[in-house]
């Protein structure tokens, strides 16, 4: 995964990632023996090699989950530092790119599993579709889950199951029993994920702090006008988070997503508006980087049920 280590003498990842698109390909360059099942992998890292002729970035075509333990470094994402001195499982979709940086004079030295498995393993079953729904697969590694020494070893147990099945014949029952520890996996991971945005308390509000700096200034005088409506990918740009990731987060310590947030700044921002400049409704929706002022009109009524023309004349009439 893209893991910048703060430290001179680390290599530069590849600007070109190669692109592996099997297990067995996998396997090979890591210097693992050929998998058991074409289609899903358990590993664990202390068994992989890792030299300088080896890609330093790569596009894997299967999803991947880690927990790696005993990783003793300082990583940088943006203008941050974060300690992963605790255990840490990352998730990566099909089609990420993934990277990693190391001082080639030192051997990479760490522990815990990797479980990789391709799309195709999960055809014909639920989890096909419902593995959609665990959106932490887009977060950003800086995104990783931080484990307590209990979840680690619980989330070690499950592991554990699915790889004594992986290391069975394969029969009609490994491919179900195999996403069923699948399934309970995320859902702890899913539970987890919850337990971080609420206890990470300092990162969290310093996301909401920025968050809040950033709007403002989208907001100020004529910003919206013009460069329009900030987004949800604009935002998590400029907070160098998810989108994902963030909404996430905003829906746990707030109960609203990004988008939800940003329409109510914008709302607001309306209302203010409305209430002390003698602009028309059209020319307050301009204002407010809106291109038709009939999709003004639709949001503020959804929002406060009441039309602006009406805001206005209650304002008036108070």
């Amino acid at each position: 995964m893209h893991w910048p280590i703060k430290n001179r003498y680390l290599r530069t990842m590849a600007d070109q990632p190669q692109t592996i698109k099997s297990i067995t390909e996998f396997h090979r360059l890591r210097g693992l023996p050929g998998p058991v099942h074409p289609l899903v992998s358990v590993v664990r890292f202390e068994d992989m090699k890792y030299n300088s002729k080896h890609p330093q970035s790569w596009v894997l075509d299967f999803y991947s989950i880690a927990l790696k333990s005993n990783f003793k470094a300082k990583l940088k994402y943006g203008h941050q530092v974060y300690d992963f001195d605790e255990g840490i499982m990352t998730f990566m979709a099909p089609g990420q790119k993934i990277g990693i940086e190391y001082n080639p004079d030192q051997p990479v030295d760490h522990s815990g599993w990797l479980l990789i498995f391709h799309p195709d393993f999960l055809w014909g079953t639920p989890m096909a579709k419902s593995i959609r729904q665990y959106e932490f697969f887009d977060y950003a590694v800086h995104e990783a889950l931080f484990l307590s020494a209990e979840e680690e070893e619980l989330l070690n147990g499950i592991m554990a199951n699915i790889g004594d099945e992986y290391r069975r014949s394969i029969d009609p029952f490994t491919q179900n029993i195999i996403i069923g520890q699948l399934e309970v996996l995320l859902s702890y991971a899913q539970r987890f994920y919850q337990r971080q945005f609420l206890t990470r308390k300092i990162s969290n509000h310093d996301v909401l702090m920025r968050l809040e700096t950033f709007l403002d200034a989208c907001f100020h005088d004529q910003q919206l006008n013009r460069n329009g409506i900030p987004t949800v990918l604009s935002v998590a740009e400029a907070l160098h988070i998810s989108p994902n990731y963030l909404s996430n987060l905003l829906k746990t310590l707030t109960g609203q997503s990004t988008q939800q947030h940003i329409q109510d700044k914008l709302i607001n921002k309306a209302k203010e508006m409305l209430s002390t400049k003698s602009l028309s409704i059209s020319e307050v929706a301009y204002a407010l980087g809106f291109n038709y002022p009939q999709s003004f009109s639709k949001l503020f009524k959804s929002k406060t049920q009441v039309s602006p023309a009406e805001f206005r004349q209650q304002m008036t009439n108070s």
